[in-house]
């Protein structure tokens, strides 16, 4: 059975190949499962979708292989309007969204069972992206918010790429200013994000192992940093 649903995007096509090395193959069959590419022992999944949808994939190829999980975040993406699938440009237009690295945190909400893992590396390239849409909902040939669908995403270039083994490279995605001993509110007034989002981080980093608890104050839980020895996060 296959584990692959959907066309693919030139944007996942891409990725592969920037991640398959000299002798590598592509698109190989591992008992019930599809692997995007394979250099020798080394499984490679580029995952543009929600890592939920291949947390027990994952959980169930690092138990024999070493494992690369490619989940990239789109920092800046153009948006490419046709008249019709195939047809003529209309417009194109930079989206007012930009992503950054602790939009990872959302993903990792539902990947704390699988990482860290002694053989599983999770690479997060920072791209930017051209999205092409057409028109949506039986392709009226009005346009009306949001009654588009995307017809393709392309790769324009990697700015970074952040590579995290362990849960110490985990936390060091947000070393910022805080007490020795803090809550999601010094969290989220250091970071500058609301506190919901310093909250889901925080749940990340406690499951994980890179935060400790230290108790609570009120209602608010208070944390530390887990103290670790060597390794940093590497971005190339």
């Amino acid at each position: 059975m296959s584990d692959k649903q959907g066309m693919e995007t030139s944007l996942h096509r891409d990725l592969k190949k920037l991640y398959a090395s000299p002798g590598a193959q592509l698109e190989v069959a591992l008992g019930n499962y599809r692997i995007d590419v394979v250099c020798g022992d080394l499984l490679v999944e580029i995952q543009h979708g929600p890592l939920s949808a291949i947390r027990d994939k994952v959980r169930a190829l690092v138990e024999h292989h070493p494992v690369v999980v490619v989940k990239p975040i789109v920092v800046r993406k153009l948006l490419v309007r046709r008249s019709r699938r195939g047809g003529r440009v209309l417009a194109r237009r930079l989206s007012p969204k930009r992503g950054q690295i602790l939009d990872l945190f959302g993903e990792m909400v539902y990947f704390t069972r699988v990482f860290p893992h002694p053989r599983l590396t999770l690479e997060v390239p920072m791209v930017d992206i051209e999205e092409w849409r057409c028109p949506g909902h039986g392709r009226r040939r009005r346009w009306r918010a949001g009654d588009f669908e995307v017809e393709d995403q392309k790769l324009l270039s990697v700015r970074e790429v952040c590579r995290l083994r362990t849960a110490a490279d985990l936390g060091r995605l947000v070393r910022c200013p805080l007490p020795d001993v803090f809550h999601t509110g010094h969290l989220a007034e250091s970071l500058g994000v609301d506190r919901w989002v310093a909250q889901r981080i925080a749940y990340c980093l406690r499951k994980t192992g890179a935060f400790r608890q230290m108790g609570k104050t009120g209602n608010a839980r208070l944390y530390e940093f887990a103290a670790f020895d060597g390794g940093r996060k590497e971005c190339a």
